[in-house]
């Protein structure tokens, strides 16, 4: 790592290998579900269910776990997820009933969801001189896209060498090692005063119920499961949510300060996270989907097709996007980044059934995964910036939440419009399995290309830094209205 980082490395390998783990754990489970079904004797439903209890309470926990971060501490914080996440990946490792592998990927979500904001958080404290804070982020963004692109590829090797349960148990000598370590490198804690009054409970329990019910109901029609239940619970958490709405505009120490949504940063950032999220997760699913059902190619072999996006990642991350964010700043980081998302999303709606690798797909697969990490930095950094450093832990939950919801939705509507494409094809299975798969790819590069516009339009030009000393002019002075709120 670079020198900028002296003396800091050992918290950023802590903190993103935390990222790593947590972000793998959303997609590594795909490529064992035929094997956990035949273990646990699970059907399609209850397999679907595996994924789903994590994704649920991994996108409903985040809002008030950031708010208990920024009160009750990060450091406290983070080592409370983490131990939750290690206690609930040991629990799904040695399942032997369904039910208690589906009851522990739900702690696991809590886990997730609680670590996520702490560890986003920590990373905006601990890096705040302008280089150390750009390559932190970098190396971010490469964990989070690198687990995103390779957990199918890390599962199907765990799979065929050990069995289903490692890919549960290897995060737990993980998570022991970062509760070890996180003691001796991560800053401490002040005191906890009056946290009570300050946690704003009415408001966690409306805003997590209300998350946890929409999150569950997108994810579901994601699957194409809805009935006259899931319509019930949209309606209570369309309820819940306009409770929370309430409390918050009268509370004094409100969980969400609608005050946030003035800054067009932040507002730009959670719109942009929304469309990430929406983008590129459905992109590794149809990808998947088309690498098994229309190419015909294994689970692992499948997930060896998308190592290339993984280490293009891992390279961009690592050199490009701390240089592009030193040079023009996050607002051309984000658009350039869905430009190059949106264009390499369209080259994959045009891979036909019998396509070549190297020239139908990897162009496209290449130009998406050059795009996948600038977008991830570039949606994120100008909301956790923008708010004082006591709110960063709930900045980092408005925006993760964004990013969770906009990936089950974009999963819900481009499977759908897959599933109805396909239906209406006259061709052969395949060709109209590809029709629909084409679709989904058009579709995502279409809500990439609006991330171009969303990062013009909302998000501000970050001010020059000084060439000699590398950071930025001094910030101006808080809104006194937005000081009173704080």
């Amino acid at each position: 790592m670079s020198s900028v980082l002296q003396g800091k490395r050992g918290v950023l390998l802590l903190l993103t290998s935390v990222e790593l783990v947590v972000f793998l754990d959303v997609s590594i489970v795909n490529v064992a579900l035929p094997a956990i079904g035949a273990a646990l004797g699970l059907t399609v439903v209850g397999l679907a269910w595996v994924g789903t209890a994590y994704q649920v309470t991994f996108g409903g926990f985040q809002l008030g776990a950031g708010r208990a971060t920024d009160i009750l501490g990060r450091r406290r914080l983070f080592r409370v997820g983490l131990a939750v996440f290690t206690v609930g990946s040991l629990l799904a490792g040695i399942a032997v009933w369904p039910w208690l592998l589906i009851a522990a990927r739900a702690l696991q979500g809590v886990g997730a969801a609680i670590l996520v904001p702490a560890e986003l958080s920590l990373l905006t404290v601990i890096f705040t001189e302008p280089a150390a804070h750009r390559r932190a982020f970098g190396w971010w963004s490469a964990m989070g896209a690198v687990g995103a692109a390779g957990g199918v590829v890390i599962g199907g090797v765990i799979v065929e060498l050990f069995s289903w349960h490692w890919i549960f148990l290897i995060n737990v000598p993980i998570g022991i090692a970062g509760l070890l370590l996180s003691g001796r490198l991560l800053p401490a804690d002040a005191p906890v005063t009056d946290s009570r009054s300050r946690l704003d409970l009415p408001g966690i329990a409306t805003g997590t119920g209300a998350l946890l019910l929409l999150v569950y109901v997108v994810t579901v029609a994601a699957e194409g499961d809805l009935d006259l239940l899931t319509g019930a619970l949209a309606a209570a958490g369309l309820v819940l949510a306009a409770a929370f709405v309430r409390i918050e505009l009268r509370s004094p120490d409100p969980l969400l300060p609608f005050r946030f949504f003035r800054n067009p940063d932040i507002t730009g950032s959670t719109v942009a996270s929304a469309i990430v999220g929406a983008a590129h997760v459905p992109a590794f699913v149809f990808l998947a989907l088309y690498f098994q059902e229309v190419r015909g190619y294994s689970a692992l072999e499948s997930g060896l097709a998308v190592l290339p996006v993984a280490a293009v990642n891992l390279v961009v991350s690592r050199t490009l996007v701390p240089t592009a964010l030193a040079k023009w700043g996050p607002r051309v980081v984000l658009t350039g980044g869905m430009a190059l998302l949106s264009l390499g999303l369209f080259l994959l709606a045009g891979l036909p059934v019998d396509g070549s690798f190297l020239t139908d797909y990897l162009p496209g697969a290449l130009i998406f995964a050059a795009g996948l990490p600038a977008v991830f930095v570039g949606a994120t950094v100008p909301a956790v910036k923008a708010v004082a450093e006591h709110e960063t832990g709930v900045m980092s939950g408005v925006v993760n939440t964004a990013q969770r919801i906009g990936a089950g939705l974009g999963v819900a509507v481009l499977a759908a419009l897959a599933a109805d494409r396909t239906e209406a094809s006259d061709g052969p299975r395949l060709a109209a399995l590809n029709e629909g798969y084409q679709l989904t790819f058009l579709g995502a590069g279409a809500l990439a290309a609006l991330g171009v516009l969303v990062g013009l339009w909302l998000v501000r030009r970050a001010p020059r830094e000084d060439p000699a000393t590398g950071t930025p002019p001094p910030a101006k002075t808080a809104d006194p209205e937005d000081a009173a709120h704080a």
